[in-house]
């Protein structure tokens, strides 16, 4: 069932309906720049950023990632339409598969390692995300996640009170859109999980003009859209973006910003999401008008590489099918995109799910390999290496996938380490179930006895499943 061009999801789409229909927007803060305490986290400090590091074309990049809209519905919302005079479109801009959790995975990793599905995952603390890369470079990063309850939290969701409606609670936050916080090289070092933040410290930052010149950005379940509508979104957008655009401490001339979508609402059709440049990093001659150049979530990797000289992942990031860098953004640095744009035959079908083999896939897993050693990033750089990572297990040495749900085997993937930062420092313990934090079933200890073929032990055995599916 979980095939993408099969898959409809009816009862998902009538959950949302539903859930749409009983919500109104309300302003969770008084503004972007204030705290509120409908968001329950303590207030932090500022972030300390080292020294700003010069970008070829930008200094500082922000993704805001809204959830499950087909392109023509985003496209029919009066909101996005007002963006977009101020904005760059990408018209051609595609999710890499389906459903919410893998795609957000792939936009910091360089891969879903065949996930596909939203359930608890953990990625091995050997293998890189694009914070190794930043780091490399003195990038100074934060992701600011609405509605966390304090820095790095570890858990599935987290319930609060339901600002919307007065009464009762609601579960405004979800790991499955929090990807950095799904590796372990970032859960599991305390200087990184205390960098994924939440919007009271976004507030705080934003007075203090230090949003870091990396950052990802997840406005909570009703106001990405996912629980409500495309107005819903735009309301949102109004109250929050908008005014942010004309503050100089978040949106200065050196700044792009990208606005996208995870993944198309429908799986059927081949996963083209609306998504916007902004910002004043964005040339004048470019504002209001569309660019047709292919490109997917790993766009967002190869052009904060190319930008900043950064080595690669090795994984999406150098397939050169997948990598087109932001077209006016090669242009500064040197790179050169495949060609494709529009509808051009050749675009990849990218709304497939549930069948790439990989270790976050059950039914068809495989270990974790090491990524393409020889790739070249678009900065013109190698490919990151953990002093981890075991690069003799590549995908041309993997064993043939086996289906460890058949044989009543769990993911060992699948299991919380139980990294947890309540207060502000690093205690490993498993969590326990509760209203306002869900841990998977199976626990910390759950015994994990795999099949024929499949390697226990594979934290030493790294890296990612090369999405090389389609190569040019």
């Amino acid at each position: 069932m979980r095939a993408a061009l099969v898959l409809v999801s009816t009862l998902a789409c009538a959950g949302s309906a539903f859930a749409a229909s009983a919500f109104t927007f309300e302003p969770p803060a008084a503004s972007p720049e204030s705290s509120s305490a409908n968001y329950t986290g303590q207030t932090n400090n500022t972030l300390s950023n080292g020294p700003l590091v010069p970008g070829k074309a930008f200094d500082r990049f922000i993704q805001i990632w809204i959830e499950n809209t087909d392109y023509e519905t985003a496209a029919s919302s009066p909101v996005f339409q007002n963006l977009s005079t101020q904005g760059l479109l990408l018209d051609s801009f595609y999710a890499v598969t389906h459903p919410s959790e893998p795609n957000y995975i792939a936009a910091v990793g360089g891969d879903f390692f065949g996930a596909g599905d939203d359930n608890f995952y953990h990625i091995p603390q050997n293998i890189s995300s694009v914070v190794d890369l930043l780091e490399e470079k003195n990038v100074s990063w934060a992701s600011y996640q609405e509605n966390m309850p304090y820095d790095g939290f570890t858990s599935f969701n987290f319930t609060s009170a339901d600002y919307l409606n007065g009464n009762g609670t609601y579960t405004y936050y979800v790991r499955k859109h929090n990807g950095l916080i799904i590796f372990d090289s970032v859960a599991n070092v305390s200087s990184r999980a205390l960098r994924i933040r939440n919007f009271n410290d976004f507030a705080n930052d934003v007075k203090a003009a230090v949003i870091p010149q990396w950052s990802f950005v997840t406005p909570n379940l009703v106001n990405d859209g996912h629980d409500t509508t495309i107005d819903f979104v735009g309301d949102w957008l109004d109250y929050w973006l908008v005014p942010l655009l004309a503050d100089t401490k978040f949106n200065n001339n050196r700044t792009l910003i990208l606005l996208t979508f995870d993944e198309t609402e429908t799986y059927t059709i081949n996963n083209r999401i609306y998504t916007l440049v902004l910002g004043g990093g964005l040339p004048e001659n470019l504002r209001n008008t569309t660019d047709s150049t292919f490109y997917t979530h790993y766009t967002a990797l190869s052009t904060v590489e190319a930008n900043w000289g950064l080595k690669a992942l090795g994984r999406g990031d150098t397939n050169t099918t997948l990598n087109n860098v932001i077209d006016f953004v090669a242009k500064q640095t040197n790179w050169t995109n495949n060609g494709l744009a529009g509808n051009d035959t050749r675009i990849p079908l990218l709304n497939i799910t549930g069948t790439i083999p990989g270790p976050l896939n059950a039914e068809f897993y495989i270990p974790f390999v090491a990524p393409n050693t020889s790739g070249v990033s678009a900065g013109g750089q190698g490919v990151f290496v953990s002093p981890l990572l075991d690069t003799a297990l590549t995908i041309a040495k993997a064993p043939q996938p086996v289906n460890l749900t058949a044989s009543g085997q769990a993911n060992p993937w699948g299991t919380d380490p139980g990294f947890n930062y309540a207060n502000g420092t690093e205690v490993i313990q498993p969590p326990a179930a509760s209203a306002s934090s869900t841990a998977p079933a199976g626990g910390k200890n759950a015994a994990v006895k795999l099949g024929a073929g499949v390697r226990e032990g594979l934290l030493v055995v790294v890296g990612a499943v090369v999405g090389a599916l389609m190569l040019l």
